[in-house]
């Protein structure tokens, strides 16, 4: 019997070997805030097309970070193999757009959309890829183009970000209603 347990791959930057999916994005949101995070691949994808100028972070937190965001494709990956009810029957009245993010209305009220589309289009490997190369043309000033297209696995990343930010909240409000239930 094989055995289909996915490595997370976080022992370098978290410092445990063994995660849950939610653990371990509970982890990542710990070391990274979701607007740092989202800055922090924004500013790699904007100099990773820019051929005469490096990114001017710090090339360690720029490691730490390419790492952190491997373990957390593959803990979305692991999210959208087990499907969980983090989805809401009826949106709520006070949605904002800023709540929303990038996600769309059906994906708003059900984020694990989010990651069966990323891994419906793109594997784990292929994030790896994508990201890998992202940094690498981030950091250094290059006379030649990138190769392939960074975009849309970008806009997959920052989709996937913000829909495990949304999971992460909808778990703490379930907790905190199981909690208050209990208390009554």
């Amino acid at each position: 019997m094989k055995n289909k347990r996915i490595d997370f791959e976080a022992r370098f930057w978290s410092g445990s070997r063994k995660h849950s999916r939610i653990k371990l994005i509970e982890s990542f949101f710990h070391f990274n805030e979701l607007a740092t995070a989202k800055q922090m691949l924004n500013n790699i994808m904007v100099y990773a097309a820019k051929k005469k100028t490096a990114i001017n972070e710090d090339s360690s937190s720029i490691f730490h970070f390419h790492q952190a965001l491997r373990s957390f494709v593959r803990a979305s990956y692991a999210i959208r193999l087990k499907q969980e009810k983090w989805s809401i029957p009826v949106p709520p009245e006070n949605n904002s757009p800023l709540m929303q993010a990038s996600l769309s209305d059906g994906e708003y009220l059900n984020p694990t959309l989010v990651f069966q589309k990323a891994f419906a289009e793109y594997s784990i490997r292929d994030f790896d890829y994508h990201i890998a190369i992202a940094v690498y043309f981030s950091m250094g000033v290059f006379k030649n183009a990138q190769e392939g297209n960074l975009i849309r696995p970008y806009i997959h990343l920052t989709k996937m970000l913000d829909a495990a930010h949304l999971i992460l909240e909808r778990r703490i409000q379930r907790i905190n209603n199981q909690k208050m239930e209990n208390s009554t």
